[in-house]
């Protein structure tokens, strides 16, 4: 019988590592740690007699407070039996062809046991059993078919889910330029699929575990068995199974603060995410792992190294040279879009510096707002443009940009608030930001980007300096999540290595 995901993440509850004092009072485990007190009830299980099994399920779940929580008695074989279901998740045509079958066993063919009734009796594959309440609780409010039968022990869980989703289309985030048109949706089941579709190996993994006090969210770590690094496979098992917050709320971005809680304040992203599974089955088949998480349409990548967030998988679908083409641009436009500002600030400063073949781009008009200023106005006048963008209706968004590009744009610069120089970089930092798809990498380098642009203005030449130097630092000195350091194989230097970073070569074993 196929266990269901619910039940999986049961099997794999997560250990307390913290001194405790357990012990047994009145049928209820008290649990005693280092500065904490709090009682957990027993794992009750099932008695057998439906009526005292359905008050039992009827009082935990407060059945007449929801009405998407729908229970109903039936007979089967000539005994009796209740159903559980949650309405929205159940195959209606499925459970109408399983409970005619039900309702047509006699009663000399009836098994005396759940087990035989699951072997004998039940037209279905995913079939799980079940005496635990915890466990009968988390399938049925995940969505599971639950059968409580008078003179049985255990519940049978069948898992006819049918969730409420979407059709699996284009990512509207990760643009696709030349592959697959497939991207991930809020099901994890469906995600899961678009893998095996894609590695038909039998060394693939995907073991599921659950996480969450009240939420129980499946997560569903995928790796290679043979390519993955064990050591870090553990430790991310391991800091998955001892989470203790409420709730995953925020889905991936809940997850990743639960594994990563060191160095907040790197801004440079540990984490990669994609919505496109063949992304995420080439990181797969390189050695890395991959996490699911239900309610969410993109994968988390583990480990992620400065150069996995800047890669993408648009360079393989087209010729080396072509593929190194774009890569190489991606790489200069990043660092383009740290550096042009500050850049042009410190040389405003010092007009002497310029050469006289490049006179040109110093401020032809007054500047009646420090330059300073009018870059850090633009900041956040650019994110603010982001804001509106997102919550713009669609049949609107054309209008306003053009109006936000004429009015925002021409007459700013003639009302003397701001220099058409200054206009022009900053068009290019907010358009260039959008060359890489990963969203905290473009914030990342925009809060350095402020960071050297104050420094500039308030230091000069040794402002400007220190500025790039807290940048590398704060790349050089992060690591991943495994430990590595940020820059690997730059640091420390692989050459084999980064030279497949920097350049698209051919595929291994191509030429045989």
């Amino acid at each position: 019988m196929k266990r269901t995901a619910s039940a999986m993440a049961a099997s794999a509850a997560p250990q307390n590592k913290i001194k405790s004092i357990n012990f047994l009072l009145f049928g209820t485990l008290i649990v005693i740690r280092e500065g904490d007190f709090f009682m957990e009830k027993k794992d009750e299980e099932m008695t057998g007699a439906l009526r005292q099994d359905m008050n039992y399920l009827n009082d935990r779940l407060k059945v007449d407070k929801s009405f998407d929580l729908i229970y109903r008695t039936i007979e089967i074989g000539g005994r009796e039996a209740c159903m559980y279901f949650i309405d929205g998740f159940c195959k209606d045509e499925l459970m109408e062809k399983i409970l005619q079958y039900f309702l047509s066993i006699k009663a000399e063919a009836m098994p005396e046991d759940a087990h035989k009734m699951c072997k004998l009796c039940m037209p279905y594959v995913e079939v799980d059993l079940s005496g635990k309440w915890d466990n009968i609780l988390n399938n049925l409010l995940s969505g599971v078919f639950v059968l409580l039968i008078d003179g049985y022990d255990k519940a049978i869980l069948i898992d006819s889910r049918e969730y409420p989703s979407r059709n699996v289309a284009e990512p509207d985030k990760d643009k696709v330029l030349r592959g697959s048109k497939d991207g991930f949706v809020e099901t994890i089941v469906f995600n899961t699929a678009l893998l095996r579709r894609r590695i038909r190996s039998t060394d693939l993994r995907m073991e599921m575990y659950a996480a969450g006090k009240s939420s129980h969210t499946d997560i569903a770590v995928c790796y290679m068995e043979s390519r993955v690094d064990k050591k870090l496979l553990n430790k991310i098992v391991t800091r998955i199974q001892n989470i203790r917050v409420d709730a995953l709320t925020m889905n991936q971005e809940s997850l990743a603060e639960c594994l990563y809680e060191k160095k907040w304040y790197n801004p440079f992203p540990k984490f990669k995410y994609t919505e496109r599974p063949d992304t995420a089955a080439a990181q797969v088949l390189e050695g890395n792992i991959i996490i699911l998480v239900d309610n969410s349409p993109s994968a988390m990548i583990l480990p992620t190294s400065i150069f996995d967030v800047v890669e993408e998988a648009d360079d393989y679908y087209f010729p080396p040279i072509t593929g190194t083409y774009l890569r190489l641009t991606r790489f200069l436009i990043f660092i383009l879009t740290y550096i042009m500002t500050p850049t042009f600030l410190l040389l405003m400063n010092h007009t002497e510096w310029i050469p006289e073949k490049f006179a040109f781009i110093t401020l032809k008009d007054t500047e009646n707002i420090p330059l300073i200023w009018q870059f850090l106005i633009l900041e956040l006048a650019i994110d603010g443009l982001r804001l509106a963008a997102v919550n713009t209706p669609s049949m609107l968004s054309t209008p306003l940009s053009v109006m936000a590009a004429l009015v925002l744009g021409e007459f700013s610069v003639n009302s003397g608030w701001f220099n058409s120089e200054v206009m022009l970089y900053m068009a290019f930092v907010a358009i260039a930001n959008y060359t890489q798809a990963n969203y905290e990498l473009g914030y990342a380098l925009k809060f350095m980007r402020i960071l050297t642009l104050i420094l500039t203005a308030w230091l000069d030449a040794w402002g400007y300096a220190a500025g790039i130097t807290i940048t590398c630092l704060a790349v050089a000195l992060n690591k991943t999540v495994s430990g590595q350091s940020y820059l690997y194989p730059f640091l420390p230097f692989r050459f084999k290595l980064l030279a497949r970073r920097l350049f698209r070569l051919r595929l291994p074993d191509a030429r045989k």
